[in-house]
Order: structure tokens, then C-alpha cells, then sequence
């Protein structure tokens, strides 16, 4: 998919930056976004309910990662969940709302250190990542196709792609109490 244009947003949402990328083949790239674009706005499933449907899987669980892929013969939400010291991996139908095969579990002592550190950051903090998207919608007018957990400058993000027309916007929130963990 091509680089999406990135809004820097405070936790406030508030926008506080806005640029594109572009690089290599630009008409390919733009198809590319087009085609999974169409994909998602014909499922039926957005992605809160996505995160809502994987995380009622564990009780407890805490979304770390959700994304569209409208690249496979049915379109899917891949959601990664948080739970019991463990890293749960699921695949959401996004037509239906039914999980699509087996979910995976990775143990937490198998990710790398940078990855357990986020991993307990985002345990610590008040706000989630569904949090994130509903602020990231609303600054970015438009619909998350994904979001997850990023570090820049030694902070802990939230990094959210959202469908704004015809074009993707990510959005960065610092969420509040996530400088001091």
C-alpha cells in the first residue's frame, strides 16, 4: 500500500501536523490503495467491533494491534490481542464478523525486549487503542482500516490509519500517562 499522508495529533485530538509520502511507482501505489479501499468500505464490520469481537475471546484482553487485508479471497480484520502474559492472534471476517480459522498464541518471553516494553506500556495506560481510533476517526473525519503501538523519539504511540476520501491519513496519539511508563 502506498504511504499514507500522516497527521501528528495531541491527545486532545487535535491535529498538530499534516504531510504525504509518496515513493515508487505512484499510479500502481494509488490502485493498489484504491482496491483495498473499495474492499473495506463494502465489509459490513468496522473496526471497533472487529477489536470488540477479539477481545470478548479472553475476558480481560487488550487490543495491541488491528489491521484491514482486503488482499486475500475474503476480506478480514487480523486482530492482536493482549492477555495472560500472552500475544493472541486472530483473524475476523470482515463481512460477517466471524473468526476465520484458528487463533495463535505467542508468549510474551519469545517477543523481543522493545516489544515486551511497549507490550507493558500499553497495560499501564488508561486509554486503548479503540480509545485511539474513535479520536483518530473524528480528527481525520473518516474510518480507521488500522492502528497499533509505535515508538518515536523514545515514546509510546498510538499510530492509527484512517480513510479520509479517497485517501489514508495516519494519525499519532501520545496517549496520556504513556511519557512516564
Amino acid at each position: 500500500m502506498a504511504a499514507p499522508a500522516r497527521a501528528v495529533v495531541s491527545a486532545d485530538g487535535t491535529p498538530t501536523a499534516l504531510h504525504g509520502d509518496t515513493d515508487g511507482d505512484a499510479a500502481a501505489d494509488r490502485q493498489a490503495v484504491s482496491r483495498e479501499i473499495e474492499r473495506f468500505r463494502s465489509s459490513s464490520i468496522s473496526i471497533g467491533q472487529a477489536m470488540a469481537i477479539a477481545e470478548a475471546r479472553h475476558a480481560g484482553a487488550t487490543t495491541a494491534d488491528v489491521s484491514f487485508d482486503g488482499a486475500s479471497g475474503v476480506p478480514v480484520f487480523r486482530v492482536k490481542t493482549l492477555h495472560n502474559d500472552r500475544i493472541w492472534r486472530h483473524t475476523i471476517n470482515a463481512a460477517t464478523g466471524e473468526f476465520v480459522g484458528g487463533e495463535a498464541a505467542l508468549p510474551l518471553a519469545e517477543l523481543d525486549g522493545d516489544d515486551r516494553s511497549n507490550l507493558a506500556a500499553l497495560g499501564a495506560i488508561r486509554h486503548r487503542l479503540a480509545d485511539a481510533v474513535r479520536v483518530a476517526e473524528h480528527a481525520a473525519s473518516g474510518k480507521a482500516i488500522s492502528g497499533g503501538l509505535i515508538r518515536e523519539r523514545g515514546r509510546l504511540n498510538f499510530a492509527i490509519v484512517v480513510i479520509s476520501g479517497d485517501d489514508l491519513k495516519e494519525v499519532i496519539l501520545e496517549p496520556p500517562g504513556a511519557r512516564t511508563k
